[in-house]
């Protein structure tokens, strides 16, 4: 099992639009192969700092998943509207 930790930092005043979008973000998590469970958490200190943590059953489904259409499809509306630079994405084994 790996925990994946995906950072993201989004436009000042966007911070609604990044949550609302994040729920077909989960919609596209819960169809994927390997995927266990994620979590959404918003920086108390820089409110549009925001984590996902994902539960995966190994690396490789997690790399199957952002490699998929269907990543693309839920994630391509931020690279340009919404997030203020690229996401940061750490992987931890346990």
């Amino acid at each position: 099992m790996i925990t994946v930790g995906m950072n993201y930092h989004v436009i000042e005043g966007k911070q609604q639009s990044f949550e609302d979008k994040f729920a077909g973000v989960i919609d596209a998590l819960k169809a994927a192969e390997g995927h266990d469970s994620s979590t959404l958490w918003k920086d108390v200190s820089d409110g549009a700092s925001y984590l996902i943590t994902s539960e995966w059953s190994d690396e490789q489904a997690f790399k199957d998943f952002i490699q998929s259409d269907a990543f693309r499809a839920v994630t391509n509306w931020g690279k340009e509207q919404i997030l203020s630079g690229r996401p940061q994405h750490k992987v931890y084994k346990h």
